[in-house]
């Protein structure tokens, strides 16, 4: 069972956060989210995952572009 822990937070740590970073804009917990996404991916079989993917990609995609920049001279 050790083993099971050690992954689990191995893949929370340097996941995608694509739960949490949903959670916070919804304001819920991260729990809801992910156990969301799991019965939507049993039930559709793979749609979840493909849709958690998609947001993943797309919130990399957001910060890699949206830059937060005190002045116009901070270049």
């Amino acid at each position: 069972m050790n083993i099971f822990y050690q992954a689990l937070y191995f893949f929370q740590k340097r996941g995608f956060e694509v739960c949490r970073r949903i959670a916070e804009r919804m304001g819920i917990r991260a729990r809801v989210v992910r156990t969301s996404f799991i019965y939507l991916a049993f039930v559709t079989l793979g749609f979840g995952f493909a849709l958690y993917l998609f947001v993943a990609f797309w919130l990399k995609i957001k910060d890699l572009v949206h830059t937060k920049r005190t002045s116009v001279f901070d270049l």
